[in-house]
């Protein structure tokens, strides 16, 4: 650990409990204390988020958490707001705060003083103004009463622009979001994504449920990246309560999660194509996708790898049969994706479409902290597999994808490149399983009290964070969730801007970001 950082802790008396440092600031210090963190020891901001603890005598409080990579350690500072609510923004130092802040504003119905925008973040027009869904005495299961709140869009103005709205309602079995352009022509001006039409109460749900079906939740948080985040919320649990999983779980945790990303990667890479009007393209992705998918149930049970995770390991085993099979079938896949790139490269129509298109500049990616495909894409290697190694991924031998482009041929390229290692990886990680019976550890020991628990994994969109709060009795109080489209999904404007209209589903599709998974 950085010298000067481990002075600051010490300045705070911190002490190390798992794999964090919680300490409490005074509320003066905080802007000054994460731009110290964050610019100049070069720390990452994982998460901003509040907790309701006037319950157990300990006021509303906002956690700033952030990690330190190669070191799988987190700094975790916080305030206690006392009988304010309000706190100093953090924003106007560090872009990357933005949607934390809001979020903050509308679910527990704090101020972040000064900062730009604090329009509602989710819950819109039929919300009340004055309902925080996260304060404890706001009830999880009781509707409130309909209200008529206003929204209002960002402006653009000058002689020949008008508004294109698209949403909430697509005509594609999608999820709801809602996209506004300001257009000049066909050229994309202002490009505001609005979300919040998927929320579900989630973290108010964890709140109330017993541990096992805490897992389970987190599974369904987005559908399509079951397994990694229950991997990411029981490994939060696992740093709580000091559980050391078997080697074996390590390395199934391994497969199934590259399982997991390379059905998803073969999806998109088939849609992109199809989105260029490439027929052979898409229909070879969704072929290739769905090969996965049923292995996928083959070895679990579940298309989308549910109920495989467990605290302390995992439910079932990989059979020596199922391993050598799973081989076979992951080599005849890579000379059947290797033929599909090569016929598709060989597509001057395909590319033309791709190139140049959907480009996200450096600067704005790293204001906003961009992470996943969109951050690889510009040769940000940026990787949780690597920075904060989980499971056994410190024991797989793989170098982190990337491309310089920044537009959608280089998330496209990103993509390409992680289907080749998600499968060195999956082969890898097979040959590593012994005849051990042992899938998970004994959990026996009391979650502990008043304490902070952290899990980090990568998705197949980018890394997960889980932040789990427990109380004076050893209860989850809070459960604080970070999809990685939390963070993508505001640079997805920027990158739409200078395009025509028509590119923006071929843009949109090579983020693919998650609505649930933000909203939640």
């Amino acid at each position: 650990m950085n010298q000067s950082i481990r002075k600051h802790l010490e300045s705070y008396a911190a002490e190390q409990r798992g794999n964090n440092f919680v300490y409490e600031v005074n509320t003066g210090d905080i802007v000054r204390i994460c731009t110290f963190l964050y610019e100049e020891k070069s720390t990452e901001l994982k998460t901003i988020f509040a907790a309701d603890q006037r319950g157990e005598g300990k006021g509303l409080r906002i956690y700033y958490v952030f990690g330190l990579p190669k070191e799988n350690l987190f700094l975790v500072p916080y305030v206690t707001l006392g009988k304010q609510f309000s706190f100093p923004t953090l924003t106007k130092h560090i872009h990357e705060a933005a949607g934390y802040e809001r979020k903050i504003h509308t679910m527990m119905g704090l101020t972040p003083i000064g900062h730009p925008d604090l329009r509602p973040f989710i819950l819109h027009e039929n919300w009340p103004k004055n309902v925080f869904p996260l304060r404890k005495d706001t009830s999880g299961t009781k509707r409130p009463p309909q209200a008529s709140e206003p929204y209002e869009f960002s402006k653009v103005g000058g002689e020949g622009i008008y508004e294109i709205p698209v949403g909430p309602v697509h005509a594609g079995i999608i999820e709801p979001g809602h996209f506004r352009f300001s257009v000049a022509g066909e050229e994309i001006v202002l490009l505001e994504p609005k979300l919040g039409y998927k929320h579900r109460g989630v973290e108010k749900l964890f709140e109330s449920l017993p541990l096992p079906d805490m897992v389970k939740l987190a599974e369904r948080v987005s559908g399509d990246t079951s397994f990694t985040h229950s991997l990411a919320f029981c490994q939060a649990i696992e740093a709580l309560t000091n559980v050391r999983i078997p080697k074996k779980a390590s390395f199934i945790r391994v497969i199934h999660s590259e399982l997991e990303r390379l059905a998803n990667h073969l999806n998109d890479i088939g849609f992109i194509m199809l989105d260029t009007g490439y027929s052979f393209g898409g229909s070879s992705g969704q072929r290739l996708r769905e090969s996965v998918m049923q292995w996928n149930e083959r070895l679990t049970g579940s298309r989308y790898l549910r109920g495989i995770n467990t605290i302390g390991g995992v439910t079932r085993n990989i059979s020596p049969g199922d391993a050598s099979a799973l081989q076979a079938f992951l080599a005849d896949l890579e000379t059947d994706f290797r033929e599909v790139i090569s016929i598709a490269s060989e597509s001057s129509s395909v590319f033309n479409r791709l190139d140049g298109t959907g480009t996200l500049d450096m600067t704005t990616a790293r204001d906003h902290g961009v992470v996943g495909i969109a951050a690889r894409a510009l040769g940000i290697t940026r990787d949780a597999r690597k920075d904060y190694p989980y499971a056994a991924y410190a024991d797989v031998p793989f170098a982190v994808s990337t491309q310089t482009g920044g537009d959608v041929r280089a998330r496209f390229g990103v993509r390409v490149k992680e289907v080749y290692t998600s499968i060195h990886v999956i082969t890898y990680a097979l040959n590593k399983l012994d005849s051990s019976k042992e899938l998970h550890a004994k959990t026996g020991s009391a979650v502990p009290k008043s304490d902070v628990g952290i899990g980090i994994a990568e998705g197949w969109r980018g890394e997960i964070v889980y932040t789990v709060l427990t109380d004076n009795t050893g209860k989850i109080s809070r459960v604080d969730v970070r999809d990685p489209s939390f963070l993508n999904w505001p640079p997805l404007g920027h990158a739409g801007k200078g395009n025509v209209v028509p590119d923006f589903p071929l843009i949109n599709k090579s983020f693919n970001l998650s609505y649930s998974g933000h909203d939640l």
